[in-house]
């Protein structure tokens, strides 16, 4: 299996070169040259795979046992999933007959991000020292100079994936003040001294895009080495398709006796920000896995909500009444909190959603371009669609839009249904199904919960629907303690506090703080950083 960018050229890279180099130099994406297929008899012979089992057999399909053998596999995958604390790695909770929550937050920083980081760490490790081995004598020794943008859990997640690993370091931006003070505190309280966290006055699509200028800059590319933990890696998507393929198995073994599962259609529901977590989901659609349409979940951030809606992909809402444009107040909101900054990003109690531009969209915007493309063969199809989706984000990229023909946005409604949850249904939405269900559920889970209602009141009686919840309840204390107020049965610390966050707020931190987000001073940080590597430094503190 090859893989080539979105964006075109004729580069083809293996699965290691993938995940070491990220970004394409070109600017796009890397995707596989082919989806596979499922085997013949993946229904029965997976049907009681554990995690493990099944990350084993799906990974395998993209990855070339001349790369990484099946033992070579299975070790990485042990190792990566034996810090999570439940036995399934990723359960699923029966709400009510029609409703299942598939449980994403059992790993380290309790976000679904470790499913996906805690691999990719291990990934990254395992090919430098492989790489290292090989070399002769005094040679030296390769490294990877890992950056990465975070809205709250990336960071975490890849801080706890990539600490203390040899010739690794790892910079992480995160906006300043945009991320809850629990996901704040696991990022800055890790002192290995190969993690270096960078507070940017800013929003997370401005720490994105200096991510992304970073990887562009060939020069400072190949002098760092640098390597990508945020979802535009694809090991990351590859490593999410497995837990809807086992969330499948579990549903089936939950379903009444005498229920035939051909009967039943399954619908996904996914609280989404950047993308990739509902992308892994289209992916293992696509393989086989037998699901219905996907549902898009956003927040007052509604780029892709409105863009299923009308297939224009936009920054600014074109549509909206005049004055008002991406700072009109989102549907329902009468808290006062989604105020909108000068970028355009509106501030919710989902922050980790609180994206203008969804980077692995344009993974999928590729293969609306490729379904609507007519070629020689399937080459040909493939330098088109690059071509076009080429053109798209260059008018993303240069006028803050771009509208799809008629044709691609019919072909993007056949997979995906999108609904945009304000603040206000967030909060009665974690009260609901706290009263309903003695479920307590953090507020990017609650926006999946919310549009689920809305989509389920349209679906057939046979659909039933799995949300997926990304994120410990107690990573947002703020929101939660907020809709559950004045609940009698409701206490925080004893309900939903875990052991490993007592005391985690009054910890020692260390932040380097970048007054604006300007990619040279991002640069410098980096530099000198680098300047001080084998001089046994703990790490910075301050600010630029």
């Amino acid at each position: 299996m090859k893989y080539f960018s979105t964006r075109g050229g004729s580069q083809r890279l293996s699965f290691e070169e993938t995940v070491l180099t990220g970004l394409a130099p070109n600017g796009g994406l890397y995707i596989p040259e082919s989806i596979p297929s499922l085997p013949a008899d993946w229904r029965t012979k997976w049907a009681s795979y554990s995690f493990v089992d099944l990350s084993v057999a799906v990974l395998s399909l993209y990855i070339s046992q001349d790369e990484i053998s099946t033992e070579e596999l299975r070790s990485l995958v042990e190792k990566s999933y034996s810090t999570f604390r439940h036995p399934e790695v990723t359960p699923i909770k029966k709400l009510d007959d029609k409703t299942f929550v598939l449980e994403l937050f059992h790993g380290p920083t309790f976000a679904f991000k470790d499913v996906a980081l805690q691999l990719l760490g291990n990934l990254f490790e395992f090919f430098l020292l492989r790489r290292n081995a090989r070399k002769s004598p005094g040679e030296s020794q390769e490294k990877l100079t890992v950056v990465g943008a975070t809205s709250g859990d990336t960071g975490s997640a890849a801080i706890y994936g990539l600490r203390n690993k040899a010739n690794i370091s790892i910079f992480i931006l995160h906006p300043k003040g945009r991320v809850s003070p629990i996901q704040e505190a696991q990022m800055t309280t890790v002192t290995d001294a190969n993690v270096h966290n960078v507070a940017v006055k800013g929003t997370f699509d401005d720490c994105q895009d200096i991510v992304k200028a970073l990887f562009a800059n060939k020069e400072f590319n190949a002098k760092h080495r640098l390597g990508a933990v945020n979802s535009i890696n694809w090991a990351r998507i590859l490593a999410q398709t497995v837990y809807y393929f086992l969330s499948f198995f579990h549903f089936q073994a939950q379903l009444p006796q005498g229920t035939s599962p051909e009967d039943i259609e399954i619908q996904y529901v996914v609280p989404t920000g950047n993308f990739g977590d509902i992308l892994a989901g289209y992916y293992a659609k696509r393989m086989g896995l037998p699901i219905g349409k996907l549902v898009v979940a956003t927040n007052a951030n509604d780029i892709l909500a409105r863009f299923w809606k009308s297939g224009k992909y936009e920054k600014v809402d074109s549509e909206a009444p005049e004055g008002q444009g991406a700072a009109a107040p989102a549907e329902g909101a009468s808290d006062g909190r989604q105020a909108t900054d000068a970028s355009g990003v509106k501030e919710t109690l989902s922050p980790a959603m609180d994206i203008l531009v969804s980077s692995n969209f344009e993974r999928l915007l590729w293969y609306l371009a490729f379904e609507n493309t007519e070629g020689a063969d399937e080459e040909e199809r493939r330098r088109l669609a690059s071509q076009t989706l080429d053109g798209w984000m260059s008018h993303m990229k240069n006028d803050g839009r771009v509208e799809v023909p008629i044709a691609v946005l019919e072909s993007a409604r056949k997979d995906f249904f999108a609904e945009r949850i304000s603040d206000d249904l967030t909060l009665k939405t974690i009260k609901s199904y706290f009263e309903e269900h003695a479920y307590v559920a953090d507020p990017h889970t609650a926006v999946g919960l919310a549009a689920a209602r809305i989509v389920a009141s349209q679906n057939p009686p046979n659909v039933h629907q799995i949300v997926l919840s990304t994120a410990h309840p107690a990573k947002f204390s703020e929101a939660v303690s907020r809709a559950l107020e004045g609940s009698p049965s409701f206490n925080f610390d004893r309900d939903v506090l875990p052991k490993e966050f007592h005391g985690l707020l009054d910890k020692e931190k260390r932040v380097i703080d970048v007054e604006r987000p300007d990619i040279e001073l991002v640069k410098t940080v980096i530099e000198k950083v680098a300047e001080k590597e084998g001089t046994n430094s703990q790490g910075a503190t301050g600010s630029i």
